[in-house]
């Protein structure tokens, strides 16, 4: 029996980017000391006040079926979260809670393309963005943002692709080059949307990861609202990685056919993880600010450390949890850097291709472990890339 080509079509028949992760995995289950600098998760875990509450919850018997497109008051909760950090208005009706940033993602595709339409996205991208659109039927379409101009895409880059798509994906603090977009080429992002008719899908979930510059959701901007989607996420925002929750915000409209969609794919988030979210978000701004706190501190450890070496380049993360080195003065690629950084030196990180052919020369260096580890760990990969390049020489 044949599968869907839809589902057959998800990866092309390539690897969707995660092998290095796994072989690092499986190195960790053998009893290695491998250090994980792969992917976004939190080294402080969950808030135990968090748990509390979700435990709390589940034992008063909020077990049952929720409802489906959110609980109301949970919605209401990310609108004012949302107007608050954006001024734009936003009510419960704007709001649909999703499995995850990820569900979102995939909720808000479907939403704007039909099988077949060609949907835009800026590379270097996050990994599963190429996957998610085609489990749509949709078709993705890589726009290159470069190193030289700091990962800004270029709006006249992003108008010669749009012709014939439907939508435009974007990332900002962007995962895994860590640019937040300037005023500027969020600007530039909007009129290319207006002046093609194109959705947007604005993905937003490291908006408290801010080390430079501001971050200005297109959401804002003017004629943006009605055709902006907009990703957000607990995950990143409230260490709430396991937790699964996320949202869409957007038009009224468009929200009720989430909700319409969220019937038949999840039928809603359990109550007593809605009420676990509930009660993080009330722990307003400073419970957000401890959550990222972690990462500028290491964010300014990579910037010292690198400050001291040639071996590799960086761009200095304006946000989010990463840092994306180029290695191409080691002589060798992104994929074997990593490779051998993992197999020799017990240290994972993820190639830049996983991200897309313009990361190629790149590795994305998460920083998700302790002060001290992470001193250590970014130390040694420095040493190890200073002694590939004196190979290469």
């Amino acid at each position: 029996m044949q599968l869907s080509q839809r589902i057959t079509g998800i990866n092309e028949g390539a690897s969707d980017g995660w092998g290095l992760f796994y072989m690092a995995r499986e190195m960790v289950a053998a009893g290695k000391p491998v250090v994980e600098l792969t992917i976004g998760e939190h080294d402080i875990g969950t808030a135990p006040e968090v748990i509390r509450a979700m435990s709390a919850a589940a034992h008063e018997g909020q077990t049952g079926y929720a409802t489906v497109a959110g609980e109301v008051d949970l919605r209401a909760a990310i609108a004012d979260r949302v107007q608050a950090r954006t001024g734009v208005p936003t009510g419960p009706e704007n709001v649909v809670v999703t499995p995850g940033g990820q569900g979102a993602l995939f909720s808000a595709i479907t939403a704007v393309a039909d099988p077949g339409d060609d949907v835009l996205m800026v590379e270097p991208h996050y990994t599963t963005y190429p996957g998610s659109i085609r489990a749509t039927a949709a078709r993705p379409r890589a726009v290159r943002a470069r190193a030289e101009d700091a990962f800004q895409p270029r709006a006249e880059d992003l108008a010669a692709a749009a012709p014939g798509a439907r939508a435009l994906l974007v990332n900002s603090p962007n995962n895994p080059t860590g640019a937040v977009y300037s005023r500027e080429t969020v600007e530039g992002i909007a009129q290319v949307c207006r002046d093609h008719d194109l959705w947007l899908i604005s993905d937003e979930v490291y908006d408290t990861q801010i080390w430079a510059g501001q971050h200005l959701s297109p959401r804002a901007l003017p004629g943006m609202a009605e055709r902006t989607l907009v990703v957000g996420s607990m995950s990143k925002s409230h260490a709430m990685t396991g937790s699964r929750v996320g949202w869409v915000i957007g038009p009224e409209e468009a929200v009720a056919a989430l909700a319409d969609l969220s019937v038949p794919m999840t039928y809603g988030i359990p109550a007593y993880i809605q009420e676990a979210a509930l009660f993080a978000l009330d722990q307003g701004e400073p419970f957000e600010d401890e959550v990222a706190a972690p990462f500028l501190r290491r964010r300014e450890t990579a910037v010292a450390l690198l400050a001291q070496q040639s071996a590799v380049r960086a761009l200095p993360p304006d946000g989010a949890m990463y840092i994306m080195l180029d290695v191409r003065q080691t002589g060798v690629s992104g994929e074997v850097f990593a490779e051998r950084l993992l197999r020799e030196e017990l240290i994972a990180v993820m190639p830049g291709s996983s991200f897309g052919p313009a990361a190629t020369d790149h590795i994305r260096v998460a920083m998700t472990v302790a002060d001290d580890v992470f001193a250590e760990s970014f130390g040694r990969m420095l040493r190890f890339a200073a002694r590939l390049k004196r190979e290469a020489a």
